[in-house]
Formats: C-alpha cells, sequence, structure tokens
C-alpha cells in the first residue's frame, strides 16, 4: 500500500529488526477426549471436549459417509480450549471404533500425548522495518513472516492472515508492505492458539515501534498516541480496507491514558535494591471483533407453561463464561432474572447451528443472536400484554420482573402463565440467526514495571497493569477474570514456555516438569482498568475480551526490560538465562 521505499527515504530514523517466536502448547486442564456410541436406531453420538461441536458433526458425517442427521455430537462444559479444541484429534477415532464393534468407546489423551499429538501455536521469524518523521509520524512499515505451520497446514493460512492485520491496521501509515509465507515442516502441527497469530506479529511491531520512539527522543506513549487510528481513519492493513470491519466505539485513547497514568504513579511499587535495574514499558494491541466472513449462531428461546425460559444456543462453554452471559442477555431483554433461564448449549441434536466458540465469537456473534430472540419475544409479550389490557405496545414495558405502563402494572410471573395459557399450550418461542459481519474493533494496552538483575538475569515484575476497551462490561467480575487469565497465559509465553523440537522434528519437553507453566507465585496482582464505551455493534454495547488481553503483554514486557537495561531482547520466550546472556553480550560489546 503506498510507497514504502520512498516512505524509508523519506524518515528521519528507521529502525529495522528481526524476532524469533517460539512454539507454545496451550496447556488446557482437559486434555483432548470424547467417547461415542451407536443407539438402538444406529445413530452415532459423540460426547467429545470440543469448541466446535457442529463443525465436528459435519466432519465426522464427511468421513464416514453418513448424513449429517445420522450423527450426534455434544460438550458440556470443556475443561478449557484456547483455540486448541477446534481440531478434530480424538473424536473421529471414538467413532469409528463404536461403529466396527457397537460398543460404546473412549479415547482421552494423556498429557504427553497432548504436547506430542496436538496442535500448538504457530512459531514465527518476523522481521519488522519501520520509519518516522522527527515528529514520530509514521512515514512507513515493513512486514516479512516466515510461520512454521508443522505438519499440516489446519489454520497456517487463516493464521497469517490475522498476524498481518490487525499488527499494522492499528497505525496510521501511508505506506504498508507484508511479505508472508506459511511453510510445512516434518514437526508436529501448529493450530489456533488464543490471539491467533497476532500474539507473534504485535510483539515484534511494537518493540520496533518502542525502539524507533528511542530513536527520535519521544516517548514511546507519546509516538503511540501521534500514530494510533481514531473513528474516521480507513483500517488499513496489507491490502486494503477491511469494508467489514469498522469503528463500533473507540476507547484506545482512554486505555493509552489510564495505562500512563498507572504507570506514573507507580502504586506505591519500589526497588528491590540498589542492584537491581529498573525500567517500564508498555505496548498496544487491536482486535477485529470475530472472524473475517463465515462465522453464523443461531438461538432459540421459548416461554414455557411454568413461566420460565428455555434458551437454545450452539456456542460451547469452555471457560469463556459464556454460559453466564447469554442469560444474562435474555434476562436482560426481557425484564427478568438469570434464575428464569434455563440454558441448552452446544448439541447439535437440541440447538440450532453455531460455527463455534472460538475468535472471540461466543458473545460478539452468538450473543448477537440471544438478544435478538429474546428481544423479539419480549415484544410479543408486550403485545399480548397490550391485548389484554386495551392498550398498543409501545406502551408496555417488561422491566425489574414486571410488565408496566402508564397507569398499570402486572407481575411478569402472571404475565409468563398468562400467555402461556393463552396460546393453548402451543410453545410461544422466537428465534434469531446472526452472521458474524459487521464487526467492530476492540483494543488493549499493557503496561509494565520491571527490575532486572544483572548478575543474573532474573526480572522481578514490580507493577502489572492493562486497560481494555471491553465496551459495556455487562459482568465486570468475569471480564476482569478474563483479562487476568490472559496475562497470566501470556506471561507464561513470555517468560517460560517452549515446546522444544529436536533434530528429528519431535518434541523433547512431554511433560510439565520440563514445560515450565508459570505457577501462582509466578504471576503478578495485575490491575486491570476498562474504558468507558458502548459499542454500536455488540450486544447491549459489548465488545469481546476473550484473545485480545493475551496480546500486549510480550511486548509491553520486552519494552520494560530494554528500558531498564538497554538491551532489545528479539527471542521469546524471554527466560532469566537469556536475558543473563543479552545481558553479558552486550557488556561485552561495549567492552
Amino acid at each position: 500500500v503506498g510507497d514504502v521505499e520512498g516512505g524509508f527515504a523519506e524518515a528521519a530514523a528507521v529502525v529495522e529488526e528481526t524476532f524469533e517466536i517460539q512454539r507454545v502448547q496451550h496447556a488446557q486442564l482437559e486434555t483432548h477426549g470424547a467417547t461415542a456410541w451407536v443407539d438402538d436406531r444406529g445413530r452415532l453420538s459423540v460426547r467429545t471436549s470440543s469448541q466446535v461441536p457442529f463443525l465436528t458433526r459435519d466432519e465426522l458425517a464427511r468421513l464416514l459417509g453418513r448424513a449429517p442427521e445420522t450423527v450426534r455430537v455434544f460438550a458440556v462444559r470443556v475443561g478449557g480450549g484456547f483455540g486448541g479444541k477446534q481440531e478434530l484429534l480424538v473424536e473421529d477415532v471414538v467413532a469409528l471404533a463404536a461403529l466396527a464393534t457397537g460398543r460404546p468407546c473412549r479415547l482421552e489423551f494423556t498429557r504427553e500425548e497432548q504436547f506430542v499429538a496436538t496442535t500448538s501455536r504457530h512459531p514465527m521469524t518476523i522481521r519488522v522495518k519501520a520509519g518516522a518523521e522527527a515528529d514520530g509520524t509514521l512515514t512507513a512499515i515493513e512486514l516479512e513472516v516466515l510461520s512454521n505451520t508443522g505438519a499440516y497446514g489446519n489454520h497456517g493460512r487463516a493464521v497469517m492472515f490475522h498476524a498481518c492485520n490487525e499488527s499494522i491496521t492499528l497505525y496510521r501509515c501511508a505506506n504498508k508492505k507484508v511479505d508472508a509465507q506459511v511453510a510445512y515442516t516434518h514437526t508436529v502441527p501448529a493450530g489456533a492458539f488464543r490471539g491467533y497469530g497476532l500474539s507473534q506479529s504485535i510483539f515484534a511491531v511494537e518493540s520496533v515501534l518502542d525502539e524507533l520512539a528511542r530513536e527520535l527522543g519521544i516517548e514511546p506513549h507519546e509516538l503511540r498516541v501521534r500514530n494510533v487510528v481514531e473513528p474516521g481513519d480507513a483500517l488499513v492493513s496489507f491490502s486494503e480496507e477491511q469494508e467489514d470491519v469498522s469503528f463500533g466505539s473507540y476507547g484506545l485513547d482512554q486505555c493509552l491514558c489510564s495505562v500512563r497514568r498507572a504507570l506514573e504513579s507507580g502504586n506505591g511499587v519500589e526497588s528491590p535494591g540498589a542492584e537491581w535495574l529498573v525500567g517500564e514499558g508498555m505496548a498496544a494491541a487491536m482486535l477485529d471483533a470475530g472472524p473475517p466472513g463465515g462465522h453464523m449462531a443461531d438461538a432459540r428461546i421459548e416461554l414455557r407453561s411454568s413461566g420460565t425460559f428455555l434458551l437454545s444456543v450452539g456456542t460451547a462453554e469452555f471457560g469463556n463464561g459464556t454460559a453466564t452471559v447469554h442469560r444474562q442477555l435474555a434476562a436482560t431483554a426481557l425484564g427478568t432474572t438469570v434464575d428464569q433461564i434455563e440454558l441448552a448449549a452446544s448439541d447439535t441434536d437440541r440447538v440450532g447451528f453455531d460455527s463455534g466458540a472460538f475468535a472471540s465469537a461466543g458473545v460478539f456473534v452468538a450473543g448477537r443472536a440471544t438478544l435478538q430472540a429474546a428481544t423479539d419475544l419480549a415484544a410479543s409479550l408486550c403485545e399480548f400484554v397490550a391485548v389484554r389490557h386495551g392498550l398498543s405496545a409501545t406502551q408496555v414495558q417488561l422491566v425489574q420482573g414486571e410488565a408496566r405502563w402508564d397507569d398499570g402494572s402486572l407481575a411478569l410471573a402472571d404475565v409468563f402463565t398468562q400467555a402461556a395459557e393463552g396460546h393453548a399450550g402451543a410453545v410461544l418461542a422466537m428465534e434469531s440467526t446472526f452472521r458474524g459481519s459487521p464487526r467492530s474493533v476492540a483494543f488493549n494496552v499493557h503496561g509494565f514495571r520491571v527490575a532486572v538483575h544483572p548478575g543474573t538475569g532474573e526480572i522481578r515484575i514490580l507493577q502489572s497493569v492493562q486497560a481494555a476497551d471491553a465496551g459495556v462490561v455487562m459482568n465486570p467480575a468475569q471480564c476482569t477474570a478474563q483479562v487476568e487469565g490472559g496475562v497470566a497465559q501470556a506471561l507464561g509465553a513470555a517468560m517460560y514456555e517452549a515446546l522444544v523440537i529436536d533434530d528429528e522434528g519431535a518434541v523433547v519437553n512431554t511433560e510439565f516438569r520440563s514445560y515450565h507453566v508459570p505457577m501462582l507465585g509466578d504471576i503478578p496482582r495485575t490491575e486491570v482498568l476498562f474504558a468507558d464505551t458502548h459499542d454500536d455493534l455488540g450486544p447491549l454495547g459489548a465488545k469481546p475480551m476473550s484473545e485480545s488481553p493475551f496480546n500486549p503483554v510480550a511486548p509491553a514486557l520486552a519494552n520494560a526490560i530494554r528500558d531498564a537495561t538497554g538491551v532489545r531482547m528479539t527471542e521469546l520466550p524471554m527466560r532469566r538465562d537469556l536475558v543473563w546472556a543479552a545481558l553479558q553480550a552486550a557488556r561485552a560489546s561495549r567492552a
């Protein structure tokens, strides 16, 4: 886009650096597992730990040469996914075994099998070159990416697209260039992982922009403020403006300021001692709300004779909190409480189609289907009350457990019961289908204050703060925990975790003893701050917050280490031995 070489020629400063991002395992609490059986009618049933029951059903039907309606796939509560439960890894095996033996069959991976026979985050080598005028205005950004998709290409192209998109869409710049390749290798396959390519590219881009700010003598925070996209700007990545993505709301400015103020305040944090080097750093991240096209979700809500509701949605609950939020959305639209909403979910026999709980779609896509169905049912109930009381439907509102109008009210329990009776036992229900477009954008900014011991390379995180533009936060406790969890997982990838591959392509560290998932003592308290925004596209003004908290953590930490030590870490993870080695190399080069 534009004239990249010309943009670099105009720049007062140009920074170029290459980064290595490692392979990471999802390390979900529950490994991949499924049980299959054939019922008396010859139908195949599969209970599985999956984020995508409907896609799994359709793929099993294709593989087995069966009609989709002869296959049932369902999940109950899944013990973690982080993208890895989108893969068909055990379901086909148990289905074949059940069909061959006529008996129920189960396959559950051991933790070792989880390391060697499932997927990982895509390891990438990323070169970033960026130039800016003396006042910090960006003149050109160039991104060169090589991604290792392993033995199969299941998510290779899509992850690459994502990695090369929002990481540079975030910044206004007339001249942008991307050269990206995905390579097959004889290693464990890579797949979907929280962030879906963006955590890798954002680490590289945000590190280079931090270095560029230092070259120009501008505060890194200020460089971002001067260059980030704002409402009215075109959202341009490496090819053209994305027509289905827009600013449903905008809170990035609030996030940048909130993190800056928090770091300046210090929150009473003190250095551990005079021998430690102290510094601070920050990084920003942008996320398109949902996948580009193709995603869809059905929702159905019905009033039962008991006066309660049954909400049916396809999205799976795997720790993302959608089971709670869907009931909240429905209850809000119907003016009732969540205890009156029963949820049926992630069962291909009981609920409508859903593409799956990934790419932040559980609330932003499926949630909009739920809200629309519940809103339509609420309108129908208001019309029912209006007819009974000689009113127009617009005069009736469902709020705080009552149907209200100017000079009267009726308890919702009575409304629901009368409506059920008035329909002579017939089910009063509404359905809605929502497709994942148009999409909005969400933002996250992370800041660290760290202390680094030059003699050992040890990093102590003195302060951790993340500001999130989540739109209207429907469940503050749950959303705060989502951000905290994203930060914790991202710190594991930033400081400790790496799948080690030997010369033959095999995984070396196949258990947690040799694969360092951070323990509770490794994780600092993170202050979570929310921007005050209302999204025009999201349900009740909400935006997704499942993947995005992960993405700015590693570059913010690297920028803080750079501020403390003067050394730029270009490889993940930033283990203390590697930090120590980088400090020693820098010292030797100055000698």
